[in-house]
């Protein structure tokens, strides 16, 4: 598996060995020696995610301010724009982001780690994305920045006239009011 640095330190994506022959392929989705040799200190996953959206769908950006998450996530089905956002104050890329097509095809996966609010826009008919994370679910922590906030400039390759957003997301909170990480 080779580990790709991105723009966001912290921010990994990782690419699987592929092989593939006339009845179809195989893959490692997931290797811990690998994974604890990219990234920094004990990260235990206790949760698995999977989600399934239909094309324009656009999910985030969410984070948890207690109790929050890493996450590794990879696209089972379909295509999406996978969207990590800075939000660790004391970083070097506080408020910048980056974005990473995740397929079904390209097999790759991307981890955030804690401190990165994380989103995708769903580019296929359907999507399926899987993703693990280092803490559980705590719905009283979570908060959402708004996903199409023109300070962040996000590119989420749908339009936002075509975006299906969900109310919470709809009224996420712009970047310059957000409770961030020290």
């Amino acid at each position: 598996m080779r580990v790709v640095e991105t723009a966001i330190p912290g921010v990994l994506v990782f690419e699987p060995r592929v092989f593939e022959d006339a009845r179809g392929f195989f893959f490692e989705s997931f290797n811990l020696r690998t994974f604890r040799e990219a990234v920094p200190g004990h990260v235990e996953f206790v949760q698995d995610n999977q989600s399934g959206s239909r094309q324009n769908v656009v999910r985030g950006l969410h984070y948890q301010v207690k109790q929050p998450q890493g996450k590794l996530v990879r696209v089972a089905s379909g295509r999406v724009l996978d969207v990590a956002l800075d939000l660790r104050r004391s970083s070097v890329t506080f408020g910048r982001h980056v974005a990473v097509e995740l397929s079904a095809d390209n097999r790759r996966a991307l981890w955030m780690p804690v401190g990165v609010a994380h989103g995708f826009a769903a580019l296929d008919e359907w999507n399926e994305v899987l993703y693990k994370t280092s803490d559980y679910y705590a719905p009283q922590h979570e908060r959402t920045v708004l996903w199409n906030d023109a300070e962040l400039g996000i590119e989420w390759g749908v339009s936002v006239e075509s975006a299906i957003v969900s109310e919470k997301d709809r009224v996420g909170v712009p970047f310059a009011s957000l409770e961030v990480y020290e």
